[in-house]
């Protein structure tokens, strides 16, 4: 009788050392369908605080609380067996102290058995990296556009553009690189200082809006179908699911009010 091997996943470290080699692909997950069929194509699924744009219809992401991130984390590792899972850890959950940041953290990657957790900021959080790192807790590190800082930034607007600004955003890169993540998100960083960061530091880049010279990429799901109906204008559509979807239920819809709608066959027999 032969025995099925287990499908081995991706790890944090497999990613990290994947700096300069084949491109690492991406893309954000909510749900167990959708990571189940991208579970075959991208190394790692990140659940995003996006989920509160995308799924809850929030305005931005700080509304979204700890526990509506693990439900979703726990339902992307239910569908995904193969790629690393990192979880979004949400505004307000880690800010405090490095303290805070490693009860919560604790809390998602327990419940959720996800890979690793990934937190926005560069200079200001490497003392919360370097503490995680340390305690077992693989960290993803996000700088540039860093969405939950959107009140402070004044608007989803490139970082970088002018020259005086790339210092800070260098120095933000190779402090959370030496603080121990395992690899860094670049969104809505200037191309030719995203090229010089990626050539800069040892970890992988994620490029969103990052241009092609970051180590990988990474989109929103529903951005890159066609299923969100305002996409930023670095991204490319590959699909028109929101299009197919309108056309099903207008289709569904038609057939209900002309009574046309077929019937089940052969799925019941009525009882006397």
């Amino acid at each position: 009788m032969s025995v099925q091997s287990p499908i081995k996943r991706i790890t944090a470290p497999e990613i990290g050392a994947r700096k300069g080699g084949a491109p690492i692909v991406s893309l954000t997950a909510y749900h167990a369908h959708t990571a189940a069929i991208a579970d075959k194509y991208v190394d790692f699924l990140l659940v995003g605080d996006s989920l509160g744009m995308v799924m809850h219809g929030f305005e931005s992401t700080l509304p979204v609380p700890l526990e509506l991130m693990i439900m979703h984390g726990r339902a992307v590792m239910r569908g995904a067996k193969r790629s690393l899972v990192v979880v979004d850890m949400p505004f307000g959950s880690y800010e405090e102290s490095p303290a805070q940041a490693f009860h919560n953290a604790a809390k998602v990657i327990k419940e959720t058995q996800c890979g690793a957790i990934k937190l926005e900021g560069g200079r200001r959080m490497g003392e919360t990296i370097r503490f995680l790192s340390e305690r077992g807790i693989p960290v993803m590190a996000h700088i540039g556009l860093t969405p939950q800082s959107i009140n402070i930034l004044g608007g989803y607007k490139t970082q970088g553009r002018e020259r005086a600004q790339w210092a800070a955003i260098e120095e933000d890169a190779l402090v959370v690189a030496e603080a121990g993540a395992f690899a860094v998100v670049l969104e809505a960083i200037a191309e030719p200082l995203a090229a010089k960061i990626t050539a800069g530091i040892p970890i992988p880049t994620i490029g969103i809006g990052a241009s092609a010279a970051c180590d990988g990429q990474i989109l929103v799901m529903e951005d890159m179908l066609g299923l969100s109906p305002q996409v930023a204008k670095f991204v490319k559509e590959f699909g028109e699911v929101g299009k197919a979807i309108e056309g099903a239920i207008r289709s569904y819809a038609d057939e209900v009010r002309a009574r046309s709608f077929p019937a089940p066959q052969n799925t019941y027999t009525a009882k006397d």
